[in-house]
């Protein structure tokens, strides 16, 4: 998390809050605008689904958000719109700050291999159940298009 060491333990919902308060103080803009749409989006589903929101359905939002921002900036940049891109762009810099340290590749096979391993699935038929476990387990520190690849090219050696 941002400006956090180890020791300390603040929810994700009330660092970005937190982090609201200092972009308003400082003026900054951008970075305003972009924490603005993630507190939105997450009371949006709060209300909507009655529930608080804990650190793990925070990453879910701000995993969705970063998707959306590259499949527009990749469109943008297509359209000839370079400076739309860059403001994506921009706006996926200061949502990634939110995720946790992203896994190694070495990190990522050892999981993979894992439940591979526990759900003694051994063909692409159970493709679903290890992907359902793994995103638990990498939930924010992986790329999860590029998990399902892997876990395919294990279940189908």
């Amino acid at each position: 998390m941002v400006g956090c060491n180890p020791v300390c333990v603040v929810a994700l919902k009330e660092q970005i809050l937190d982090d609201v308060k200092q972009a308003m103080r400082a003026g900054d803009k951008a970075r305003l605008k972009t924490l603005r749409m993630v507190t939105a989006a997450v009371k949006q589903r709060e209300v909507d689904e009655r529930i608080e929101l804990d650190d793990t359905a925070v990453l879910a939002i701000l995993e969705k958000m970063i998707k959306q921002r590259r499949e527009s900036a990749e469109q943008y940049r297509n359209g000839q719109r370079p400076e739309l891109a860059e403001a994506e762009e921009a706006e996926i810099n200061i949502l990634q700050t939110y995720l946790p340290e992203p896994l190694s590749e070495s990190e990522l096979d050892a999981i993979i291999d894992e439940v591979i391993a526990e759900l003694g699935v051994s063909d692409m038929s159970g493709m679903g159940q290890v992907m359902g476990q793994v995103k638990g387990k990498v939930q924010g520190r992986a790329d999860m298009r590029a998990v399902s690849g892997r876990v395919r090219d294990r279940l189908s050696a």
